[in-house]
């Protein structure tokens, strides 16, 4: 396991090398965005999608708080929780093309929700609440949460949290299909990269497919998807990797990925 600090963000290795553990690290903050944080936390989702050997991150937060979202303290100095490039703390705008897993300890509220959403699968805990309180507080959600959460639950479930700012515990999120896995407090890590180690099992371009169509999905009628997966569909199926899993399948063994 290796392991690199930038500031506000640590970065791991885990499972042998394949899978990169990326830490929100202000816990005094209760790992809340500023300016500072929102770029370190670009700068390990570069790293990730840039090294060939990392097939799935997962992004959790330092202490007992998965992120309180923006820091309003530097809010209000004019210091938000952005970076150019991958927009909203650093990732939300532009998320990576490969996995992310959220691991969330303690509440997801707020940016912490829509962080969230950012990540293509949470696992979240039995003490864990998630919501959207913005307009109890007479603002708005403009981190993803109003347009991507009635993608991920039902319409009107959305819009209830969306008017009235209440919460709902993560069990509730996972009745929904939101939340993958629910977890004892202080399991969260755990259980997510438990969920990583299943993903890297799978051939590393076809993961990446899979991943760009499913994403795109809302966006395309039926009649456009038929062709449009092609696009992403196509290097995965007519890769080595493919023939290499169906040799495993025929002789009984365990695929060796190349990525190619």
């Amino acid at each position: 396991m290796s392991e690199t600090v930038s500031g506000v963000v640590k970065t791991e290795r885990r499972l042998n090398g394949q899978a990169l553990l990326i830490t929100i690290d202000r816990p005094e903050r209760r790992n809340a965005f500023d300016g500072a944080t929102a770029r370190a936390l670009e700068a390990a989702i570069d790293e990730y999608e840039a090294d060939d050997e990392l097939r799935v991150a997962v992004l959790t937060g330092a202490g007992p708080t998965f992120s309180a979202g923006q820091d309003l303290k530097a809010a209000a100095v004019g210091d938000m929780g952005a970076s150019e490039r991958r927009g909203g703390f650093g990732v939300m705008a532009v998320p990576p093309e490969k996995p992310l897993i959220a691991a969330v300890e303690g509440d997801a509220l707020a940016g912490g929700l829509e962080l969230c959403l950012a990540c293509d699968l949470v696992v979240a805990t039995d003490a864990t609440r998630m919501g959207i309180p913005e307009a109890a507080r007479a603002l708005v959600a403009m981190g993803g949460g109003l347009f991507r959460l009635p993608k991920r639950i039902p319409y009107n479930i959305a819009m209830e949290l969306a008017l009235t700012g209440k919460s709902l515990p993560a069990e509730e999120f996972h009745r929904m299909g939101f939340v993958n896995r629910v977890v004892p407090a202080g399991q969260a890590v755990e259980a997510a990269l438990e969920l990583a180690a299943d993903i890297v099992k799978s051939g590393p371009l076809a993961v990446s497919a899979s991943k760009a169509i499913v994403r795109r999905s809302y966006e395309w009628t039926d009649e456009e998807a038929w062709a449009k997966q092609m696009e992403f569909a196509r290097p995965a199926i007519e890769s080595d990797d493919t023939q290499e899993g169906i040799r495993a399948f025929i002789e009984k063994r365990e695929p060796q990925w190349k990525g190619r």
